[in-house]
This record gives C-alpha cells, structure tokens and sequence, in this order.
C-alpha cells in the first residue's frame, strides 16, 4: 500500500477524464452546473444559479481533492466530484459532491467516474464513504447500483451552507476487490 495519498490525480478510462479543478476552471464547470433540474433532488436545490454556485466552487478548491470531469471522447466538461474527508488513522475517505449533466445521467458516466476514483482510492484505504442527501433519490440508485451500503444517517455540513440530513453509504476495499470487475 502507498504511502502518500494523493487526493488529486489526474485519472482516465475510455469513458471519462478527471482532473484537479483549478480556479479557471470555473465558467465551463459552471455551464455544465447551471441547469436547474440537475439540482432539484440535491440538498442545496439553488446550485444553478451563479452566486450559490461560486460557493461551491470554492469549498472544492479549498477542500484540495476536487476534479472537473470530462467526457473522454468529446472532451466536453460533463461534472465534478471530490475526495474529502481523508482520515490516515482509520484508513477511510470520502467520495462525494458528485454532479454530472444530465444528458450524461442514467448510463455509464457516474459507473466510470465512481470506479476511476474507487480504484485510487483502494490503493491508499480501506473503506470509502459517501454522503448522499435523504432527499436525493436518484443518487441513492446510483450508489445502490455500486454496491454500496447504507450504514447510517447524519446532518454533514456543506462548505458555507446549513446543515443537510444526509445517508452514509460505505464500500469497503474487500468487497470492491471483488466487485469492481463487474462495473464497467
């Protein structure tokens, strides 16, 4: 196992590109941010709009693990997720603050994106966390289609934001080794 985790790499497969978000990264991220209906099940539902995004956008670059995703065939910025939360001592981190464009929703984006950061993840821990709004139905799909498990509620605040209730779903290093093949 490695020693040094490093939270942002630049990491990619035939179907996605992520990248550690930079500052002038902000006016294609949020393009690709600015649909309304891409937030209507998120806990924080104003995300669409300018102001309520540059928030966003500064807890991910203060928070030193976030990337801007990329379609890998066209290039196109499709979303964003980051790693937060790392903790050395109980070997664990966290896989979240994930959106994606719609037009990418509901097929092989999220699965590659997920697996992409699992993957590194995996080489430096043993458990992963995400955290997912209760409201936030079609998120909680996609993890369930991931095999992860639901271990436990909380209210996580976001950067600059009240808190939201959220579930915790977890994926452990052993069950990912045996399920990760199947993913893509």
């Amino acid at each position: 196992m490695e020693k040094n985790f490093d939270l942002q790499p630049h990491l990619e497969n035939s179907i996605v590109i992520i990248s550690p978000l930079k500052k002038q990264d902000f006016e294609k991220l949020f393009e690709a941010a600015s649909d309304p209906l891409l937030w209507e099940q998120h806990p924080n539902k104003d995300r669409y709009k300018r102001e309520v995004f540059e928030n966003f956008f500064k807890g991910a670059l203060e928070s030193g693990g976030a990337f801007i995703v990329y379609n890998a065939v066209t290039n196109e910025v499709i979303g964003s997720s980051r790693y937060y939360g790392y903790l050395p001592e109980e070997k664990s981190v966290s896989i979240g603050y994930t959106f994606i464009k719609r037009s990418c929703w509901g097929g092989k984006y999220n699965r590659a994106l997920k697996k992409l950061m699992l993957d590194h993840a995996f080489n430096h821990v043993e458990k992963v966390y995400f955290h997912i709004g209760a409201n936030n139905i079609r998120s909680q799909k996609a993890i369930l289609k991931l095999k992860a498990e639901k271990t436990g509620e909380a209210d996580i605040e976001y950067y600059g934001e009240a808190p939201y209730r959220n579930f915790i779903y977890t994926m452990t290093k052993d069950k990912w080794k045996s399920i990760s093949s199947d993913v893509m």
